[in-house]
């Protein structure tokens, strides 16, 4: 997950986390973020999370 350029699927961030992925989707519908995480969203509605982001996020940095 060290690439700039790298992306998860809503399904592997929920993974990484423990976490279904509702609970993303609905986090993400009320604040507009998960947890100061914005995705990318696709043309077809798909969400690409940046894992960048993610990292930071696990290690407690705030962007």
């Amino acid at each position: 997950m060290s690439d700039h350029n790298c992306f998860l699927s809503t399904e592997e961030l929920a993974c990484i986390l423990k976490i279904k992925s509702a609970s993303i989707r609905v986090r993400l519908c009320n604040t507009g973020s998960y947890h100061g995480i914005k995705p990318q969203k696709l043309p077809n509605g798909r969400l690409l999370w940046p894992a960048s982001a993610l990292q930071a996020f696990i290690h407690g940095e705030v962007k």
